[in-house]
């Protein structure tokens, strides 16, 4: 079984795009935007009982952030929310760039990321 939806939130630089595919053991998502899509971070997190709380869900986070990239700092959470949320293996691939970004840039396009997130987890569940 394989279900892939792609939506997108913003516009012009502030765009970011999100496919997913949905496999039955685990989850892909991609999130690019900005004016250089590209691949800056991978992240697999994998839902687990918290230590702490065994009626919480936890996550193991693996990531691979590109050399001079931020891009795990995004991909990190959404990737643990995703996990959590399905209860199964997920890796997201980042890339957002804006060249010569300032704080307020950087603020609208994790916004459309994750707005682009919510849209896809709306989409996967219909």
């Amino acid at each position: 079984m394989l279900k892939t939806s792609q939506l997108s939130a913003g516009k012009g630089k502030y765009g970011v795009t999100a496919i997913a595919t949905m496999t039955s053991d685990g989850l892909v998502v991609q999130l690019t935007g900005g004016d250089k899509p590209h691949v800056g971070a991978v992240v697999m997190s994998l839902p687990r009982t918290s230590l702490s709380n065994p009626a919480v869900t936890s996550c193991n986070s693996y990531v691979l952030p590109r050399l001079n990239h931020k891009d795990d700092q995004l991909a990190k959470p959404i990737a643990e929310k995703l996990a959590k949320h399905y209860r199964m293996a997920v890796v997201v691939v980042a890339g957002l760039h804006i060249e010569n970004a300032t704080s307020q840039d950087i603020e609208k396009l994790i916004d459309n990321a994750n707005l682009a997130v919510k849209k896809i987890m709306i989409a996967l569940t219909n």
